[in-house]
């Protein structure tokens, strides 16, 4: 499996692209907004080809490019249906975030929930709800390859934010403790932003697991 990642737009949003080695097929993990010269120019330089887009969460910095993506490679787009609402009009949750573009909205074609298992070639990846940044936060674990997209849900040494509509911090701890940190140390996490980190490395230095999960 490769994986391929960089980040874009004003809030510096990660993208990811995986790819199975054995078929060429790639999905593309959150679409922020201009990602789509990286993302084309490297399906072509790998040649691979895009089957799916699957979304973290749907705040606009992670899904401004989808409508467009989706478009071009005709894919399918999966997202938590708790999180639709903000796909679909994702002018109207920018909060105070002032923005030079308008973005398109759009329905998602399938809906994630917790226990689905998604297929890309040989490679699979289980699905967990994660609620707390949004109502509709999930991350995707490959076990066979120890490793975790998992949106903003968590970052190196910090948590994502709870102070947007949908957000909830106690929901976004319990969902850190019951999903994130249950597990395997050695497992790479990849966040929505910033550098990958380790189940492990957090458990010992993320300081809002230090404070409010370790000491329950």
């Amino acid at each position: 499996m490769k994986l391929i990642y960089d980040e874009f737009g004003p809030a510096l949003t990660n993208t990811y692209m995986v790819i199975d080695e054995s078929t060429n097929y790639a999905v593309v993990i959150d679409v922020p907004p201009s990602s789509l010269e990286f993302i084309n120019r490297t399906l072509i330089e790998q040649g691979a080809e895009l089957k799916e887009i699957w979304l973290t969460h749907s705040h606009w910095d992670h899904t401004a490019d989808a409508p467009d993506l989706r478009d071009q490679h005709n894919v399918t787009v999966y997202l938590h249906e708790e999180d639709e609402y903000r796909l679909l009009d994702p002018n109207a949750y920018t909060g105070n975030f002032p923005l030079p573009f308008e973005m398109r909205g759009i329905k998602a074609d399938k809906y994630l929930k917790e226990g689905d298992e998604l297929v890309l070639g040989h490679q699979r990846f289980r699905v967990l709800e994660t609620p707390g940044h949004t109502e509709g936060g999930v991350i995707f674990v490959n076990d066979e390859q120890k490793t975790v997209i998992v949106g903003d849900t968590i970052f190196k040494q910090s948590i994502g934010r709870t102070d947007l509509p949908g957000g909830d911090f106690s929901e976004l701890m319990d969902s850190i403790r019951d999903k994130v940190l249950t597990l395997p140390d050695e497992y790479a996490l990849y966040p929505g932003h910033g550098p990958r980190t380790t189940v492990g490395s957090e458990r010992k230095m993320n300081p809002f697991i230090k404070q409010y999960i370790t000491n329950q």
